[in-house]
């Protein structure tokens, strides 16, 4: 996404941009950690061989998939698709927002944010040697704004078009005011072969492997199985300063399990190089296997600098029986966390308390007097909660059925108009109280059952409905539940993201992650102040200012944290000696140990 395009060209295209200058990376506040002629991230060996393979389970909790096109509404798609595909920038794992040059080389930010150019390296190739220009990017924007999954298409909806200047250079111009983001976003969409989806449909699903430009290509898969990605040997980009010391295994492989019991076996048998643990239980009992004795696999904690995001129980307030405040309300009070840590969870984890948690944009105590200056003009709207100290979670006494909480919620179920009729509670229609909990593995349901217990002491009808990976995604982009697991992840610059998980416009659109059905116009107007900040400071006020509002609302009954990874090995990996502070850095980073993989192989 690079090359100059001639004032002719670009004024042919209509008014001339705002003056720009080409820099080598971009960031939502302007500030670079790597210069110009930087040679490679901080947190990579660029000197790492190639070659080996790892075999893992991939962070998405799916059984099987069904697609390679991991970009629309359609189908389960393979982990690890991206791996296919170029950007015209990269992120660095190491700052909260920069990109730096990949299929651009350079980019030309107008002054006014409502423009920028990319120039594209002459250099950038698909995997069938054919050359990445700018109507493929163009192509690309067209695909996703058109076609593209709800999720990509709600955050480029300010993008007024996508021009084609010269073969090497492409210009996306911006609508509206709200264009912080918008270059950082475009920067970082996929880019698709333009000849390519001229003979394929994009809004199908399919196991086709489609032509890329990325470091990797499909190389054997089996649906329910694994997926399996070899590296390019001609990957145009590899010699890049963003490329150098990452993407090192010849074979990345993804398997699929349909339950933790055989998936932690392929862990022991040597099928599995590695797993990411995400049980309490299984991290503090089950690791206790020769391999791991001997040395030959490795338990390690990461720390996880990113902020923690926001788990918990989503409640759907589509369904009548969510939009009385105080139905919710009840439900986070017969939720027992310190119980759960305790019993369940080995006393591993940290309750959530808000939706940003761990980073600045957590709101603490009552709002001071600049968070009130963007309140002020929802007062009317907002709840009085809004404007004291920030919500918290109720804390139990830990007996699993904390009484007074309990109490506490059956008060607020009769104000509701929920009355106790023997052991169940019923409303004026004569219909029970009914709550069902959607969920997809056996994982929840020993955190659910207590849960469970607990509301039908309170008269509630509770059920935990199981379903598998397909059904639950299906039901999920229907919002076809009551009450689900999910987590909200912004990390420390977050923008036009947020209206994916709390914008009115996400409400009734399939697949969002709006899970609870947010709708309000405070709150779409404080993503506007997130999204139009043009400091740091300004975005984390902001984002306090949001806190609090979602907070109060009470849609979710949140869940726990650990701030770290817990990871299982086979030593026969190296790693680079400064590790990327925002991500786990295996697929990229890690390196195959041709010498450690011996040692292991001989028993040693």
């Amino acid at each position: 996404m690079r090359r100059l395009a001639s004032a002719l060209v670009a004024l042919s295209l209509g008014a001339a941009a705002a003056a720009a200058e080409p820099r080598h990376g971009l960031s939502a506040f302007g500030d670079l950690k790597y210069p110009a002629n930087f040679a490679h991230f901080d947190y990579v060996n660029p000197e790492a061989p190639k070659g080996g393979a790892l075999s893992l389970i991939g962070p998405a909790a799916i059984q099987s998939f069904d697609s390679f096109n991991g970009y629309i509404l359609k189908g389960d798609p393979a982990q690890g698709h991206e791996l296919m595909f170029d950007s015209l920038m990269a992120a660095a794992a190491d700052e909260p927002d920069s990109l730096y040059g990949l299929v651009a080389e350079t980019a030309d930010l107008a002054d006014d944010h409502k423009s920028v150019t990319f120039h594209l390296r002459s250099a950038a190739r698909f995997a069938d040697g054919s050359p990445l220009t700018a109507e493929d990017v163009c192509d690309s924007f067209r695909l996703l704004s058109t076609q593209g999954h709800e999720r990509i298409r709600i955050t480029i909806r300010d993008v007024e078009a996508c021009e084609v200047l010269s073969p090497g250079a492409v210009r996306y111009r911006f609508k509206g005011e709200r264009t912080r983001d918008l270059p950082l976003t475009v920067a970082q969409l996929p880019i698709f072969s333009r000849a390519y989806y001229a003979k394929v449909d994009f809004s199908k699903s399919t196991l086709e492997p489609p032509l890329g430009s990325g470091p990797y290509a499909v190389k054997s898969f089996k649906p329910g199985e694994y997926v399996a990605y070899g590296r390019r040997a001609d990957y145009w980009a590899k010699d890049l300063p963003v490329n150098r010391g990452r993407y090192n295994f010849d074979e990345v492989r993804f398997e699929y399990f349909r339950d933790h019991g055989p998936a932690f076996e392929a862990l022991k048998s040597g099928v599995l190089d590695l797993r990411e643990e995400f049980v309490s239980r299984n991290w503090s009992t089950a690791y206790d296997f020769p391999a791991i004795a001997d040395g030959r696999v490795l338990k390690t904690v990461i720390p996880d600098e990113t902020p923690s995001g926001a788990q918990g129980f989503f409640l759907n307030m589509r369904r009548e029986t969510f939009k009385d405040i105080r139905v919710r309300m009840a439900l986070n009070l017969a939720f027992d966390f310190e119980w759960t840590n305790k019993n369940l969870f080995y006393g591993l984890y940290t309750r959530t308390q808000g939706f940003f948690d761990r980073s600045p944009l957590k709101a603490e105590g009552p709002p001071p007097a600049d968070e009130l200056a963007l309140l002020e003009p929802y007062r009317a709207s907002l709840r009085p909660e809004v404007f004291e100290d920030a919500v918290l979670p109720p804390v139990s006494d830990g007996s699993g059925q904390d009484r007074k909480l309990l109490r506490q919620a059956s008060r607020l179920l009769d104000e509701a108009g929920w009355a106790m009729d023997g052991a169940q509670r019923r409303n004026a229609r004569g219909e029970t109280l009914n709550v069902e909990f959607l969920n997809d593995g056996p994982t929840f349901e020993r955190v659910l059952g207590p849960y469970v217990k607990n509301l039908k002491l309170l008269g509630i009808n509770a059920s935990i409905r199981s379903v598998d990976s397909a059904q639950y995604q299906s039901r999920l982009d229907a919002y076809d539940y009551d009450v689900v697991v999910g987590r909200f992840m912004a990390g420390l610059t977050p923008g036009d993201g947020l209206r994916v998980f709390f914008g009115s416009e996400s409400v009734s659109k399939p697949g969002t992650f709006n899970l609870a059905g947010v709708a309000s116009p405070a709150i779409d107007g404080l993503i506007d102040r997130i999204v139009a900040a043009t400091s740091r400071e300004e975005l984390n006020v902001a984002g306090r200012a949001l806190d609090r509002v979602l907070r109060a609302e009470q849609f979710w009954v949140p869940n726990w944290y650990k701030g770290s990874y817990w990871l299982a090995y086979w030593d026969k990996f190296g790693q680079p000696e400064i590790r990327p502070k925002y991500d786990r850095g295996i697929v990229d980073t890690w390196w195959y140990d041709e010498s450690k993989a011996k040692r292991i192989a001989n028993g040693n």
